[in-house]
């Protein structure tokens, strides 16, 4: 690596491409960086070490290349298992304001799953969360039943709930207006309208969008790196790649369910305070969810994460 000079800039990263950032210095310009070889953040293992929204020092090497050579202590970030089974995280983005995970009913639809996992490890990172189910205008009467029934089932347990369309406009003023001067990640699986939605709330944008696969109904991968794009009027989004699935990481299994508000609140009344909720005795959980206090695709949403850390320890033990 080529030695670097005294000179050292402060800035906020802004794009992520891989082994290549762009980070946005505090006098408003934006240069190319690379990351010193050696930079490593203390207490967290994971795939990349330098994540778009994180405050850093960059440094001018004598062959006049930009290095980030330290990040700032972070306020928060959020991150999923790089891979199934690894040990390892990835960091999504970090100083986070808001956790906004963008969701399609069809075409393709998005698994509940996915959305229970993601607002798990949202509450887990203590950042807030919504849910946008974009796409509206394609809906008929059923989905549209579908929308206000996952709306008021995710509303009653405490995240906010909204429902737009980036092609008609539909709900994208007050979409703007809850995001000024907030700095949110926008998540999602591929395909659901996640660019177009972006593209709608900051006019000019210009991201790249895809089309659905006729015979898989699934999304393309249209955004291939982490981007932040400035809000008119203040705040920022952090656009992320779609991912396909989010797996878990760093959770204990005793802990899951106090990611899991509706859950964690029946849990006071079970007979054992490390009841796991799958059939203990004095179990307050089940009793809850046969009353339909808890949503049985919440249970099989906290079920499949108890699930995924059994076989994470199982592939962990030595031979």
């Amino acid at each position: 690596m080529p030695e670097l000079s005294g000179e050292m800039m402060r800035g906020t990263v802004v794009r992520n491409t891989g082994s290549n950032y762009m980070v946005r210095l505090d006098s408003g310009m934006e240069i190319p960086c690379r990351v010193k070889g050696n930079l490593r953040i203390k207490g967290i293992r994971t795939t990349n070490p330098v994540a778009v929204g994180d405050i850093v020092t960059v440094a001018k090497a004598a062959d006049d290349a930009d290095f980030i050579v330290a990040v700032e202590p972070r306020r928060n970030y959020i991150i999923r298992r790089a891979s199934n089974l690894s040990k390892e995280s990835h960091i999504l983005a970090s100083n986070l304001d808001c956790a906004a995970l963008v969701i399609s009913l069809r075409d393709p639809a998005t698994p509940t799953t996915f959305i229970d996992r993601f607002l798990a490890t949202a509450d887990a990172y203590a950042i807030p969360a919504v849910i946008i189910i974009n796409k509206a205008d394609i809906y008929d009467a059923d989905d549209m039943e579908l929308a206000e029934a996952m709306k008021y089932l995710y509303e009653s347990i405490g995240y906010g709930v909204t429902v737009v369309s980036a092609l008609t406009g539909e709900g994208i003023v007050p979409l703007r207006d809850f995001l000024r001067d907030k700095t949110t990640l926008f998540a999602g699986n591929s395909g659901t309208g996640k660019s177009s939605l972006i593209n709608a709330i900051v006019p000019g944008a210009g991201l790249k969008t895809g089309r659905i696969s006729d015979i898989h109904h699934t999304g393309t991968h249209t955004t291939t790196f982490s981007e932040m794009v400035s809000l008119p009027g203040g705040g920022e989004i952090i656009d992320i790649p779609g991912v396909r699935g989010f797996g878990t990481i760093d959770f204990k299994p005793e802990e899951v369910s106090h990611y899991f508000p509706e859950i964690f609140k029946a849990a006071s009344g079970c007979r054992y305070s490390d009841c796991k909720h799958t059939g203990e005795p004095g179990c307050a959980v089940i009793p809850a969810i046969e009353r339909h206090d808890i949503a049985q695709s919440r249970y099989a949403s906290y079920l499949s994460i108890l699930e995924e850390l059994q076989d994470s320890d199982k592939y962990r033990k030595p031979f």
